[in-house]
């Protein structure tokens, strides 16, 4: 390990080290806390490595910079939090009819509205699955330490170059601010995506059409094709049709080249889950105090186990459901009024022996907290 590349800092400089070492050249956004330290390093960063900085008049300028930047080939990202990431949907939208590949990294914070800027919270969960309109699939990965943060930025970039689509990468003010050590890996231990080049010839060549991974081979501007880029329901050539079976096979495309591909895409981290009877279920640092519980209640004798997501979306249903097999409870944990419990319902909802149950925190507990509250949820749960 190169020592000159360990540092000890936040999450959001994380964010920033990922998107560099992930060949991130164009970030376009506006300041909002608890983000803006990610768009004051890459305003430091990217020129220095031969990228562009941009600090958009708005959120939704910043959005639609980033897009066109990446139809000309650069990857290419923006940060914020929920209120600015309310403006993108719009913006998102486009990107995903474009089957465009950006990253968005949402520091999420207490709300609605504009809420309490300095308060960590859990609320966008939900936003980052449905928040654009109409019928479509996302990925969307959330972090739990400083270390991930980096790692998860960079897995960001390769899995929208991968299946050139948005990327969204959750945080929230509890990480954006941690500090713990944070490696930062170079090009050569990281296995880096790099977009898809078209192999046929120019002539008679279909944009949208899709290869044995359903994702499509796009060009980029310049690249000598010929593509046109719409936002309103196009064929595999580009061109709008106002017609139900365009329109049909148009949508099918968008949701089905991740949900073919969603055992490839997601991922999540599960302890003592081989014959627990309570699962708790937790994502980002929540996660963190939840598996500190886990393991004192395993200690004490107690047949609890662990399951965090990493990729929020897709989620991991599949590995949900395997590890709550011997279970009669899962509770999930959250710091919000109820967003992770819902696609922890849909994974488990044929499964008849298992029930859910919530428990919300409006503040990060400490595992001791965690436990008596706990405790009392689920005090029909034992050894």
């Amino acid at each position: 390990m190169d020592k000159e590349r360990l540092l000890f800092t936040h999450g959001n400089q994380a964010i920033v080290e990922g998107a560099i070492a992930a060949g991130c050249k164009f970030y376009a956004g506006y300041p909002i806390t608890p983000s803006s330290e990610i768009a004051e390093e890459m305003s430091k960063r990217l020129p220095k490595v031969g990228g562009i900085y941009v600090q958009g008049e708005d959120e939704l300028a910043s959005i639609n910079m980033i897009v066109g930047a990446s139809l000309a080939g650069a990857k290419a990202m923006t940060a914020t939090s929920g209120p600015g990431y309310s403006l993108m949907q719009e913006g998102l939208g486009l990107a995903i009819a474009l089957e465009t590949p950006i990253v968005i990294a949402d520091v999420m914070r207490a709300g609605p509205s504009t809420g309490i800027a300095s308060k960590a919270w859990q609320g966008d969960i939900m936003q980052a699955r449905f928040g654009s309109h109409s019928d479509y699939e996302i990925i969307s990965l959330y972090p739990s330490s400083v270390q991930e943060a980096f790692d998860l930025t960079v897995e960001a970039f390769n899995l929208a170059e991968k299946y050139m689509t948005p990327v969204i990468l959750l945080s929230d003010g509890v990480l954006a601010r941690m500090r713990e050590r944070l490696y930062v890996k170079g090009r050569d231990e990281l296995n880096i995506v790099e977009r898809k080049k078209p192999t046929e010839p120019p002539e008679g060549y279909l944009p949208y059409a899709r290869r044995d991974d359903y994702v499509p081979v796009i060009p980029s501007f310049g690249d000598g094709y010929f593509v046109l880029r719409d936002s309103l329901t196009h064929d595999e050539r580009g061109y709008y049709y106002e017609r139900p079976d365009v329109q049909a096979k148009f949508v099918r495309n968008i949701v089905e080249k991740i949900q073919r591909n969603a055992e490839k895409i997601y991922s999540w981290e599960e302890r003592f889950t081989d014959d627990a009877e309570l699962v708790l279920v937790a994502a980002g640092p929540m996660a963190r105090v939840v598996s500190t519980l886990v393991k004192e209640a395993r200690a004490n004798g107690l047949r609890w186990g662990y399951f965090r997501p990493r990729t929020i979306w897709p989620f991991p249903e599949e590995p949900l459901r395997k590890a709550v097999e011997h279970a009669s409870r899962v509770l999930t944990v959250e710091m919000s009024v109820g967003k992770l419990v819902y696609p922890v319902k849909w994974s488990v909802k044929d499964i008849s022996n298992v029930s859910v149950v919530q428990w919300l925190s409006y503040e990060l507990p400490t595992p001791e907290e965690l436990l008596k509250l706990v405790e009392n949820e689920v005090s029909s749960v034992g050894a």
